[in-house]
């Protein structure tokens, strides 16, 4: 298993866990806004929970161009990459 394919196992553990979705609903080319019913609150707690997963701070501007499972596995990938990096 590489590195990223843990970061998006990791990531669908804590989804299926913090927001009750069921596993086979997450696909990387749904829509995760609609797949995980968000709310500005939830959204709130999707923030604190990448927060708390992978230590590194989201800026609410982040999701600006995250609209699907791929572009927020492909987000917090890079933030881990580039966190190592430093």
């Amino acid at each position: 298993m590489t590195k990223n394919e843990e970061i998006i196992g990791k990531i669908n553990e804590f989804l299926v866990e913090e927001f009750e979705v069921d596993a086979s609903k997450i696909k990387s080319e749904a829509n995760l806004k609609e797949v995980l019913e968000l709310d500005s609150l939830d959204y709130i707690d999707l923030v604190v929970v990448i927060e708390n997963n992978f230590s590194f701070k989201v800026k609410p501007e982040d999701f600006t161009t995250i609209a699907t499972f791929q572009d927020f596995y492909d987000y917090i990938i890079s933030r881990v990459h580039s966190k190592e990096l430093a």
